[in-house]
């Protein structure tokens, strides 16, 4: 980057930083909801919320397949190295 092209951007310094610190926060949310221990603990919460009646079997499907695909994605195999079997059949 030349001298020229510096003190032009230079007013635009802070916005730049704020834009790096948003996507850094960005970054470690996604990265803490996205945690394996984390989508095995909101697993848990769902099958219990089956359990329950609080949610119905579709929306517990639709969940479920969200947090597995979640999962596979965070760990690069399928959870727990098994198939998937759903426990409301």
């Amino acid at each position: 980057m030349g001298v020229l092209s510096q003190v032009v951007l230079f007013p635009l310094a802070p916005v730049r930083g704020v834009v790096w610190i948003a996507e850094r926060v960005r970054d470690l949310a996604e990265e803490e909801l996205c945690h394996p221990s984390v989508l095995r603990a909101r697993l848990a919460a769902l099958n219990e919320a089956l359990e329950s009646g609080a949610i119905g079997p579709e929306e517990f499907d639709r969940e479920e397949d969200r947090l597995l695909d979640l999962l596979e994605r965070s760990d690069g195999r399928s959870p727990g190295g098994r198939a998937r079997v759903s426990r409301h059949d």
